[in-house]
């Protein structure tokens, strides 16, 4: 054999010489933090475990919707719509027409009372077809003017209602605010007077730290184009609840916003005669109104989408497990063994 020939041990192509250049391995550093092997819970869901699961969820879920629908079923509700009926008949063809007249606009209704409703009776009223969550809506406010009277110029966001004619701002500006609810109503039972409290029907944090103390409307409602109620520029912001209420924007079109409370009891077949003020323009974009008096539970107001969502749920689960309990009595299949699992086995080599 000639002594010049290459061998293999000498470092050659294809040589696995240890002296030669090492080829970088990918292969990540051993760690049982990313090869998922630290200590956790996973529970092997045998047949026995999902059937109970099931089972546990349909034992809470409902019992709970049944609570909440029978108190929803407790709620007593006068829901009742005027938008129509408040227009004389002779000028239902121009129903806009009328409501930016300067004619009388009192409206007298009679609701009868189908269930003893126990004080105290919130008095709502209802608004349909009415998009507060409109971007440019929400927008046209100035929560810095509401709290304090050194911002009363801070009405950048507050066009198009954010000035006078002359420059003098507008407080309270923006579209909100000028947009007013201002529809009144009074109540009479047997010839006597039931009292509104329109105290604390707004949020105390709204009171306490939206709307300034010692900040008072100024030059509103003041244009040619009136779009609501007015306020008294005697009364500061935070005592002027109506306004509270309503500057807390709904996220639907149709919405209730609370008007007061009557503080007396009423009882079943009573008549309630009601004297409103239809003065809000609801018809430029065909909205509805109504009046609503409603009794509260322990869980709210009258709303049975929460009693239905907790039954179905509950009885989705409780079907379930009965269809698992009976494909395991017909077809049971015997489990493998818990110990050839991944997170079982002991990392060989590490």
């Amino acid at each position: 054999m000639n002594s010049s020939t290459p061998s293999s041990s000498a470092g050659g192509p294809g040589s696995a010489d240890s002296t030669g250049p090492r080829r970088n391995s990918k292969r990540p550093k051993y760690s049982r933090f990313t090869q998922q092997e630290l200590p956790a819970c996973k529970p092997i869901l045998t047949p026995k475990w999902v059937i109970s699961t099931f089972l546990l969820i349909s034992f809470i879920f409902i019992p709970i919707g049944l609570a909440s629908l029978f108190a929803s079923r407790d709620v007593v509700e006068i829901v009742h719509g005027y938008e129509t009926d408040c227009i004389p008949e002779g000028s239902r063809s121009d129903k806009v027409g009328f409501i930016q007249s300067s004619l009388d606009k009192t409206c007298n209704r009679t609701l009868r009372v189908p269930k003893e409703m126990k004080q105290p009776i919130y008095v709502y009223y209802e608004l349909d077809n009415f998009y507060q969550n409109h971007r440019r809506y929400v927008r046209s406010r100035s929560d810095h003017q509401l709290r304090s009277p050194k911002s009363e110029r801070n009405i950048g966001d507050c066009g198009p209602e954010d000035a006078t004619s002359n420059r003098m701002p507008i407080v309270p500006c923006g579209l909100i605010a000028w947009s007013l609810f201002n529809d009144t109503y009074g109540f009479t039972r047997n010839n006597q007077q039931l009292n509104i409290n329109k105290r604390d029907i707004s949020w105390k944090s709204d009171r306490d730290r939206k709307f300034g103390r010692n900040v008072y409307p100024r030059n509103f409602q003041n244009g040619t184009l009136i779009g609501g109620g007015r306020l008294n520029s005697s009364i500061p912001l935070s005592e002027q609840e109506d306004l509270i209420v309503w500057m807390r924007t709904a996220a639907l079109p149709t919405f209730r916003k609370l008007y007061g409370k009557i503080e007396v009891d009423l009882q079943a077949g009573e008549i309630i005669n009601v004297t409103l003020q239809n003065n809000y323009n609801t018809y430029s974009f065909k909205g509805k109104k109504k009046l609503v008096l409603s009794t509260t539970s322990w869980l709210g107001g009258k709303n049975s989408f929460l009693g239905v969502a907790y039954l179905t749920i509950g009885g989705m689960s409780f079907f379930l497990a009965m269809v698992f309990v009976v494909i395991y009595l017909i077809t049971p299949r015997q489990l493998g063994d818990p110990s050839y699992l991944s997170w079982n086995r002991n990392p060989g080599g590490h």
